[in-house]
C-alpha cells in the first residue's frame, strides 16, 4: 500500500468516525441525532456549567472544599481550643516585623552556607575536599605505575626519577 493510499484510507476512516459520532466532541462541530436526519450545531446545545462557588470572606477567591467554621461545629466540645491557636492568633505589626527580620537573617545565613558548599564542591585545585580526593587518587595511580615499572625494568624509584629529569632536560648538561 502506497503512502497516498494510506492517507486516503485514514481520511475516509476519520470521516466515518465523525459522521457516526465516534470522534470526540471537541473535534467535530456538529452533533448528529440518531432519531432524525437533522444536524444540530454544538453552539445551539445548552450545557449545564455551574459557576464555581466563591469564598464568602474573599469573593475574588473560589470556595474551598470543607471550608466552614470549625469553632461553630465543635464549640460545645470541652477539649476544643479556640484561643491561642496557631493561625488564629493576631500578631501585631512590631512582632510581625521582628519575625520577618529574623527569617531574612536566617535565609541569608543558609543561602551563604549553600553558596559556599556549591563553591567548595566545584573546586578541583587547592585545599578543598575534591582536590584532596584527586590528589590521593593520582598518588595511588603513580605509585602503582612506579612499582610496575620497577618490576618490569629493574630501575628503582630514585632511578626512575633521575631518568625522568634527564629526559626532561633538567639535569645532565655536560658540555
Amino acid at each position: 500500500m502506497t503512502r497516498n493510499q494510506q492517507s486516503v484510507l485514514l481520511l475516509v476512516a476519520l470521516s466515518v468516525m465523525a459522521v457516526s459520532g465516534f470522534a470526540p466532541a471537541a473535534s467535530r462541530p456538529f452533533v448528529v441525532s440518531s432519531r432524525a436526519p437533522t444536524v444540530v450545531r454544538m453552539s445551539d446545545v445548552e450545557t449545564d456549567v455551574e459557576e464555581p462557588k466563591m469564598n464568602p470572606d474573599k469573593p475574588e477567591l473560589p470556595e474551598l472544599k470543607n471550608d466552614y467554621d470549625w469553632d461553630e461545629k465543635f464549640g460545645g466540645d470541652k477539649d476544643w481550643l479556640s484561643e491561642n491557636v496557631p493561625g488564629k492568633v493576631v500578631v501585631g505589626e512590631l512582632e510581625l516585623a521582628a519575625q520577618v527580620t529574623a527569617l531574612s537573617k536566617l535565609e541569608e545565613k543558609w543561602r551563604k552556607v549553600r553558596v559556599k558548599e556549591e563553591y567548595e564542591g566545584a573546586r578541583l585545585l587547592g585545599w578543598s575536599e575534591q582536590g584532596e580526593m584527586y590528589n590521593g587518587r593520582f598518588a595511588m595511580f603513580f605509585l602503582v605505575v612506579g612499582l610496575l615499572t620497577e618490576y618490569w625494568t629493574g630501575i628503582t624509584f630514585p632511578g626512575q626519577i633521575e631518568e625522568m629529569l634527564r629526559v626532561g632536560g633538567f639535569i645532565g648538561f655536560e658540555q
